[in-house]
């Protein structure tokens, strides 16, 4: 059920999260944002938040805001992004799907949201993070109690884009003029959506970048860490993983395409987890809005989450 607009906390915008790290398999250390205070309510339940490619846990901010005056809130950093560590003694498992769902795993467990054996976790992924974010549904079973997919991960990326895994990594290159400076790269991110520019997502933008001593910007995103993930985001099989979660689950979609091929592709899915036996994933859509919806609508992304009880008891 959808949970209203009108249950949804009003952001706190003097919040600051604490910074943690835990260690997964390989010793990989993972970094974690959590913001749920100090003192957080026993027998609350969690929702751990997965960001998309090249971003890091910063970007889920506007929604954090709102979500920890109703929910015990995590945030991390995917291996090779933000904070965590980037291995690269074998890229192919250090970064395939098995190795980052363990690590959303590992900080439900780490963070405190998921202890007692009757926890249960609300996983939310945008774009790659939401590939993640049902793999790691799928390893928790019925401790997860619900997965909220923004704008992404029920799609088999090469036939939604039309392109191959090659040619996508060739068009990952910023043009070299918003590289130029850190306030070049900023004014470009602040002209995707000007009205909701703020020091939030000035700051979540600064995170998925280094400024050199010569003043240009570089990906702070390691880039075999990027060339990995991309590979393991087009060797995503949907109708292998999204069946196989036990947990109910909800679909946020941004502006389709000019046929509607994405919710297509969704119908799709949805029907084979209702002939696996498991609940037809349940749909919103937003016309006209962007890949971020974190950003531009972060009321609607916060209820989506409330939707599968967290906030509520275990």
């Amino acid at each position: 059920m959808e949970s209203p607009l009108g249950s949804v906390p009003a952001a706190d915008p003097a919040a600051e999260p604490e910074g943690f790290v835990v260690v997964a398999d390989g010793g990989v250390r993972i970094h974690f944002l959590d913001w749920s205070g100090p003192e957080r309510p026993p027998g609350r339940r969690g929702a751990l938040l997965i960001h998309g490619l090249s971003q890091t846990a910063w970007v889920w901010t506007p929604v954090t805001r709102r979500l920890r005056g109703a929910a015990s809130t995590v945030a991390l950093d995917l291996r090779g992004h933000g904070l965590s560590d980037a291995p690269t003694d074998d890229p192919t498992a250090d970064y395939g799907i098995a190795a980052l769902a363990g690590d959303a795993v590992a900080v439900a467990e780490g963070s405190g949201l998921l202890v007692e054996p009757e926890d249960r976790v609300v996983l939310a992924g945008h774009g790659f993070g939401a590939i993640v974010a049902a793999a790691a549904a799928a390893v928790l079973g019925p401790r997860c109690a619900g997965l909220l997919l923004v704008d992404g991960g029920w799609e088999d990326l090469e036939q939604a884009s039309e392109v191959d895994v090659e040619e996508f990594l060739r068009g990952l290159d910023e043009p070299p003029e918003v590289l130029a400076s850190m306030r070049a790269f900023l004014a470009d991110r602040a002209g995707f959506d000007p009205a909701t520019w703020d020091i939030d997502q000035q700051r979540a933008a600064r995170a998925t970048v280094v400024e050199t001593h010569a003043g240009r910007v570089v990906p702070a995103t390691r880039p075999h860490a990027l060339e990995a993930c991309v590979r393991t985001m087009f060797a995503y099989d949907p109708l292998a993983v999204l069946p196989a979660v036990e947990a109910p689950i909800t679909a946020l979609i941004a502006a389709d395409d000019e046929v509607g091929s994405r919710a297509a592709t969704l119908t799709e899915v949805s029907a084979a987890r209702v002939t696996a036996g498991r609940g037809p994933i349940a749909v919103r859509a937003f016309a006209h809005v962007g890949h971020n919806l974190m950003r531009y609508l972060p009321d609607e992304v916060t209820a989506a989450i409330l939707a599968f009880g967290a906030g509520g008891g275990r």
